[in-house]
């Protein structure tokens, strides 16, 4: 469920005109070509170094929340699994309704275990799935492919051959065929002090403006794989 901090927050405004075929929430995704992704950082967590359910705001250029997402797994695998865990997430807008629901099973988040990739499952609306992320085998460059709701890629992801959370680092977002980039997903450097002391990201995510609001939401749910799987770091 959404909490009290997504209830304070500068809100964009919604949407006023019904698009057909939209799932219901992702209109606000048909305004906007990019979004900014702030973990919040969990002040229980700092102190103890006991993992707590992430929590994130998804906000535009304008620096107006869009989105509130919180994760929902449980204590022991947070501190048994780390980064690897598996998870749920739900997306909520600014009417606290559950728009996006990502699904992430367990897999091993080692890259030699090319038999069990990681992947996650994007819903909209919850029990509607709209498309998936899979992660290639690859020995140098992490690359994912960015499918839809019947296992076609639309699009492809390509990360750099080494990740490190005191820098920015990007994943192009290219074409399915992967000759053309049309977006990417940014980690962006936040701090030494943030970045010692705790594992709260910013990302920004960039997509045409006339992307399908369903693939741009499975983009959505590729930042937060990402994060996990790179950025992430057990306490």
């Amino acid at each position: 469920m959404a909490t009290k901090e997504a209830q304070v927050a500068n809100w964009m405004p919604p949407p006023q005109e019904v698009i057909a075929g939209c799932p219901p929430g992702l209109e606000y995704l048909t305004q906007v070509d990019q979004l900014l992704v702030n973990q919040m950082i969990e002040t229980f967590e700092l102190i103890t170094g006991w993992e707590t359910n992430n929590k994130y705001r998804v906000r535009n250029t304008l620096g107006q929340q869009v989105y509130f997402a919180a994760e929902d797994s449980g204590c022991c695998v947070r501190q048994w699994c780390g980064p690897a865990r598996p998870f749920e997430m739900g997306i909520f807008d600014n009417n606290q309704k559950e728009v996006i629901h990502l699904v992430r099973p367990l897999r091993c988040n080692d890259w030699c275990c090319f038999c069990c990739l990681q992947e996650m499952e994007v819903q909209s609306p919850p029990g509607t799935t709209v498309g998936w992320i899979k992660q290639e085998f690859s020995f140098i460059y992490p690359k994912f492919s960015i499918q839809n709701a019947n296992g076609d890629t639309i699009l492809t992801i390509k990360g750099p051959c080494w990740t490190c959370k005191w820098c920015d680092v990007e994943f192009q977002v290219m074409s399915a065929d992967g000759s053309q980039e049309v977006g990417k997903i940014s980690k962006q450097w936040s701090g030494l002090a943030k970045e010692f002391f705790s594992d709260a990201d910013n990302f920004g995510i960039q997509f045409p403006m006339d992307l399908d609001v369903k693939a741009k939401a499975t983009m959505v749910g590729a930042c937060f794989l990402i994060d996990f799987m790179f950025f992430e770091h057990s306490n």
